[in-house]
């Protein structure tokens, strides 16, 4: 399966992701902050298939990271969730580098689905 980069500041919503996507098969790093998700993605040399972020985070918030990933590591996909109506059209400006934005809360249906998404059309 794929290798997943977990960018969440929320435990809970951290905790639940690492139970859907372990659960499908997925190789996790979980990172609670964007600042750490980066520095990750830098130790990976372009091993991580997905960074799935959060767009409200203290630091680094997810769409910084998203343009930074966009940058250093184009071929990583990129999936961002959030539960904020104006970080969801903050992030739609992303269209281009982004595969979508997930909107909080979602079920272990939604997400593993959507992971698998983005992962097909990574490829």
């Amino acid at each position: 399966m794929a290798k997943i980069l977990i960018a969440e500041d929320d435990d809970t919503v951290r905790a639940f992701l690492v139970r859907a996507l372990g659960g499908d098969g997925h190789d996790l790093i979980e990172t609670s902050d964007g600042t750490t998700a980066f520095d990750a993605l830098n130790a990976s040399n372009g091993g991580i298939d997905l960074l799935l972020s959060d767009v409200k985070m203290p630091g680094m918030d997810g769409i910084e990271l998203a343009l930074a990933t966009g940058r250093h590591h184009p071929d990583t996909a990129i999936m961002l969730m959030t539960g904020h109506a104006d970080q969801r059209e903050r992030a739609h400006d992303l269209d281009a580098l982004i595969h979508d934005v997930i909107t909080k809360p979602f079920s272990v249906d939604q997400i593993t689905l959507a992971v698998r998404e983005a992962l097909v059309r990574r490829l």
